[in-house]
């Protein structure tokens, strides 16, 4: 009795065994067309910060709040260039006002010349003069140009669509130029890290579709846009069906991420179909 159970256990394993083999074997065959790879979300990331020094005086958003293109994130206290700003106009207005002296001495000095009344070093100073103001204007209307330019950039507007990811200052802080107080996620483009063993490098290619699968079940269509020239060791933080020691070519797919759900060093599967 028990040399017949055992007979039977055997035959089941067996059969189980088999029953995988062809599973397999079908699995293969089904998905021959088929490159599946392993790899990693990778996103751009933009410091926000400001282009002149000053006083932080307002934040609008926190971190893992989502920012449209163009909206305004911070800005900072603009007395100061505000000042430099009046300051530079009311330069140049007095500098206009002597230039339209100046030329008006000029024309009469050109109109004496003629009879004698005036010297002809009389008419060269004034010429000077009125060259000397027209080139101070062109001065102080740069410098107006300038301090409109300052105004404006102590405003920091969102480059493009993106997610924040550290609110680096608060309101209050003074900061230099180009200190960062925002770090902002790109939203877009997104792109797959992944590798390519070195026998299916041929059949990929330049704009190739691509499917792409998240652990949640999440699938996102996308392309090849990068394949690497040079051969590099598969990294350990990629998961693959191969020896960690093959050699791999990385590839990048540009994926779209219209929920938004595809993050900085997310594990993803992708597919891509030969055919």
């Amino acid at each position: 009795m028990k040399k017949n159970i055992l007979i039977l256990i055997i035959i089941l394993a067996l059969i189980s065994i088999i029953l995988i083999l062809i599973d397999r074997a079908y699995r293969e065959k089904k998905d021959h067309n088929l490159i599946l790879l392993y790899g990693n979300v990778d996103v751009r990331q933009v410091d926000i910060g400001f282009r002149v020094s000053g006083q932080v005086n307002q934040l609008i958003f926190e971190e893992g709040d989502k920012v449209p293109e163009g909206t305004l994130m911070c800005s900072m206290d603009d007395t100061p260039y505000d000042s430099k700003l009046k300051e530079a106009i009311a330069i140049a207005e007095a500098v206009k006002a002597n230039l339209d002296n100046a030329e008006i001495l000029l024309n009469r000095r050109l109109e004496l010349i003629g009879i004698g009344a005036v010297s002809q070093e009389d008419l060269d100073n004034a010429q000077a003069k009125r060259d000397q103001l027209a080139a101070d204007l062109l001065a102080a209307q740069a410098n107006i140009a300038v301090a409109n330019d300052n105004i404006s950039y102590t405003k920091a507007y969102a480059p493009t669509d993106g997610i924040i990811l550290t609110r680096i200052r608060e309101p209050g802080t003074v900061v230099n130029p180009a200190d960062p107080v925002y770090t902002l996620s790109v939203s877009s483009p997104v792109w797959i890290r992944a590798f390519v063993n070195e026998p299916e490098l041929g059949k990929v290619y330049y704009g190739m579709p691509a499917e792409v699968y998240t652990d949640t079940g999440r699938c996102y269509s996308g392309t090849v846009g990068f394949i690497s020239p040079v051969a590099e060791f598969t990294p350990k933080t990629v998961e693959t069906t191969q020896l960690r020691t093959d050699l791999v070519y990385r590839i990048r797919v540009y994926a779209d991420n219209p929920d938004y759900q595809l993050v900085q060093g997310m594990p993803v599967t992708v597919k891509l179909k030969t055919k």
